[in-house]
């Protein structure tokens, strides 16, 4: 029978250099209930801000329930690997349906396979990975719900009077973004792992919360530092960067991250106002936006020096307008130190293994029809 997979021809020239061969596309899902008893006690808990537990363990539950089930079809097909795992979550008619979906590979020439393993990395991804010395073990995520509260709305309303930090708004951000990341680690150490690659944070709208969820690949590595048993590496680098720094003599130690939360306060935005009336520069925002990304930056400055590495790779930084005059800086990236002895298996990477696939179909209907539906619901 023709075998149906999710995997590009790019995918499948890159396994193939590695002695894989493609196999079936495999599906889970699960759709939840809220339930309206966790959706009483969330609003309870909303009111102090922080973490909502009973959110996070229902939305863990369902997207362990969806990848199980994916990996059960795995292994109806026989397959050795699951490449490019994804764990969605899509809203349907109040529902949330959690789905997971991944493609199946075989051992080339195998005639009896074991399910070895699972890998958020796609084809191109794994190739990178493999030719570094990683071996996959499991596809591993780690999520938490939160929200900042009233109570936090509150105190922040009274600070943000102020132009400066708020430091209650920090805080609750520094915390679950950094619950997220312990808890991946935490499922990648628990499967004999010493490493978390390509890791991947998303957050997501959650009925008038937010959920962050991280998700990456559980991997082992022979030569690595012992201690990384007990303290997986983690990293957010992309596979060809991982690649590329590896091959260069750098190993990732640690994701860091560091959030901030500024106001500009009353009278700064009062000021601001008033000077964008005129053309030319507002210096009160500036002088803002620059303090913050700075202190942003400073968190994982000092974080990196405290896993003793002697870069951060990578630095991306995101700004969210929070409202009320609040805005969130986020800095996130990969500390990396060197260390005699890495290098890639190979010299080069395949072009096919970099080469980004393009999307064939398009759907330039999509608004048009999305309009007007929403025109015969009027």
């Amino acid at each position: 029978m023709a075998i149906m997979t999710g995997l590009s021809g790019n995918e499948m020239y890159c396994l193939h250099q590695k002695g894989f061969a493609p196999g079936e596309l495999v599906i889970g899902n699960s759709v939840y209930s809220m339930g309206f008893v966790g959706s009483v006690g969330a609003g309870f808990k909303t009111m102090m801000g922080g973490e909502i537990e009973q959110v996070t363990q229902i939305v863990h539950e369902g997207r362990q329930t969806a990848l199980e089930r994916m990996v059960k079809e795995a292994e109806h097909h026989g397959g050795s690997g699951i490449t490019g795992v994804s764990s969605e979550l899509i809203w349907q008619s109040g529902n949330v349906e959690f789905l997971s979906i991944g493609s199946c590979i075989h051992h080339e020439g195998a005639k009896s396979e074991k399910l070895a393993f699972s890998t958020s990395a796609d084809g191109q991804e794994l190739y990178c990975q493999l030719d570094c010395g990683f071996m996959p073990l499991k596809f591993v995520f780690g999520n938490v719900a939160y929200s900042i509260g009233v109570g936090g709305g509150i105190v922040g309303g009274l600070r943000s009077l102020a132009r400066g930090e708020v430091k209650e708004f920090s805080d609750v951000f520094n915390e679950t973004r950094h619950r997220a990341l312990w808890r991946i680690t935490e499922e990648a150490r628990t499967v004999g792992a010493n490493a978390v690659l390509g890791i991947q944070t998303t957050i997501l709208p959650l009925n008038g919360m937010q959920e962050m969820v991280m998700v990456g690949t559980a991997s082992r590595h022979a030569d690595l530092d012992p201690r990384h048993k007990e303290t997986p590496i983690t990293s957010d680098l992309t596979n060809e960067e991982l690649w590329n720094v590896w091959h260069m003599g750098y190993q990732p130690i640690q994701l860091v991250l560091g959030v901030s939360v500024y106001s500009l306060g009353f009278v700064g935005s009062f000021t601001s106002a008033f000077k964008s009336l005129v053309r030319g520069e507002i210096h009160e925002l500036s002088s803002l936006i620059y303090e913050a990304r700075e202190n942003a930056i400073t968190r994982i400055r000092a974080d990196a020096e405290l896993v003793g590495a002697d870069d951060v790779v990578g630095i991306k930084t995101y700004v969210y307008n929070l409202g009320s005059g609040l805005i969130e800086f986020m800095a996130i990236g990969t500390a990396v130190k060197k260390i005699d002895g890495t290098k890639t298996l190979t010299d080069f990477l395949p072009a096919q293994a970099v080469i980004k696939d393009k999307d064939t179909f398009y759907n330039a209907a999509e608004k048009t029809l999305g309009a007007n539906l929403n025109e015969n619901k009027r």
